[in-house]
């Protein structure tokens, strides 16, 4: 079974609430392994949106789909939506 990938994009324009967000996040974060926090990603291509990019990764699709929509992660992303302009995927691993 392929692995999970989670790539949020952020714009963020409130700090202080990314700090909260990241507080409740945490405590989330079960099942995810954190690959990158990028506050400055290289730009190879077109326009990357955001001012920081984070790279999650889980045992399989269906892990990231519900690590993301479980009741603990979901407290915690309201926080990081009022608190930043935000992308995110999920992806397949090969």
């Amino acid at each position: 079974m392929p692995k999970g990938y989670i790539v949020i994009t952020e714009d963020v324009k409130d700090p202080a609430g990314m700090v909260e967000y990241a507080k409740l996040a945490g405590k989330a974060m079960a099942g995810a392994t954190l690959l990158s926090f990028e506050t400055k990603p290289e730009t190879i291509e077109g326009e990357w949106h955001g001012t920081q990019t984070v790279l999650l990764e889980f045992e399989s699709v269906e892990a990231a789909r519900e690590w993301y929509n479980s009741d603990a992660y979901q407290a915690a992303v309201k926080l990081r939506q009022a608190a930043a302009d935000s992308n995110a995927v999920i992806l397949s691993g090969m």
